[in-house]
Order: structure tokens, then sequence, then C-alpha cells
């Protein structure tokens, strides 16, 4: 592949305030993110610099992973923030191949947009998806994005919400899909990889992520 991506770990320390305050507003955890990058991106720096990230929640407390194709500056950071490593991911990447088996998790925004003739709200409004839906959904996403599904495990977490600078309020509902799958285009997946899949995606959705299964 040409462009070098990077995955970026971060543990935030519980007793820091500043990490505290991101952890509670996506809004806040996006622009932290964005701070670790060069300025002069533009207007779109996100996708110029394809930063992806999601929140997880571990039995250890939280974690911040992040994915980019430019290394993060993470000395940027603010000092007692937590604790932050970084690697590049093309090794492997570049060893996928038709018929690999891989896991994979995805926190997505699964939603669809009503229809003109709806009863159900406002024609073209878009509605997240829970169950069986939100899952058929991200069956239909892995098929374009180069990946036939062996298993799937789905549970709903809770929206992603926050406060921009003119005090309007985003909400993102989210799903997390774990499961195992077989590759079928690894151009294909790699591009949705790198590009993030459904909405969201500067606030803590679309990024997927795969490791090697037997």
């Amino acid at each position: 592949m040409n462009t070098e991506l990077w995955i970026t770990q971060i543990i935030p320390d519980p007793r820091d305030r500043a990490a505290l305050d991101d952890l509670r507003d996506v809004v806040r955890l996006h622009r932290r993110i964005m701070s670790l990058f060069p300025d002069g991106l533009g207007p779109d720096a996100r996708r110029r610099a394809a930063v992806l990230f999601r929140l997880e929640t571990r039995p250890a407390g939280a974690m911040i992973l992040m994915q980019s194709a430019i290394e993060p500056a993470l000395e940027k950071l603010p000092a007692s923030y937590g604790t932050a490593r970084c690697k590049s991911l093309n090794p492997l990447l570049s060893r996928l191949h038709e018929g690999a088996n891989v896991h994979y998790r995805i926190v997505a925004n699964a939603t669809r947009k009503l229809g003109r003739n709806t009863t159900a709200g406002r024609p073209k409004q878009v509605v997240p998806l829970q169950g069986a839906e939100a899952d058929e959904w991200w069956r239909r996403q892995a098929d374009t994005a180069g990946l036939v599904l062996r298993s799937l495990h789905s549970r709903r977490l809770d929206d992603g919400t926050g406060r921009r600078p003119d005090n309007s309020r985003v909400t993102h509902a989210r799903t997390q899909f774990d499961g195992t799958a077989t590759v079928t285009d690894p151009k294909a997946l790699i591009d949705r990889i790198c590009t993030g899949i459904g909405r969201g995606k500067a606030y803590g959705c679309g990024l997927l992520t795969i490791a090697p299964a037997p």
C-alpha cells in the first residue's frame, strides 16, 4: 500500500481532569485528537489526515484507539494526561490476502434514511438502527469492504454525545460489532480501513480494526 497508516493507543489517567472531560464529550475528544496533527491541513483536516478513533471501556479503564495517515505528535498531550504508544499498521495490512481470516471490531453509527412516503418520521430523516436491522446494516457494509462475515456479535453502546462551540448538541447512536471474517478483496478492505465506515467518523464511529485469526 502507498499510504502509511498509524495506530495509536492512549490510556487516559482517570485522575487527570482534562482526560476525564474529554472522555465525557466526543467533541472535546475530537479536538484533543486533532491537536496532535499539524496545523494547515485545511478545512477538512480530519479526512486529509485520515483520522479515526473510538473509545473502548475495559475492566482496567478507558482506552482511546486512534488511526491516522500522519504519525501523531504524542508529546502534545498534557504531561499528566496518561500514557500513549504508536506503531505502523503497514506490516499487518501488507500481509492481507484473499482468503485470510481475521478478527474484526468496529463501533459504528448504523443508520438508514427514511423515504418520502414514510409514516415513521420525516422524509429523509436519518434514524439509528438496532438489533437485527443493525446487524444487517453491518453485513452489507462488510460485504462492500471485502469481508465475508463468519461470526457476528453486536451490542448497543451509550450514545456518543458532546457540545459544539456554538452550544449545539452532537449525538451519535453507537453499536459495537465484533467477530471473525474472511477477506475477499484486500484492496477494498484497506480502502475502507483508511476511510472509515458509516456516519459520525469525527466523533468516535467508523474505525474498523482487524487482527489475524486462525
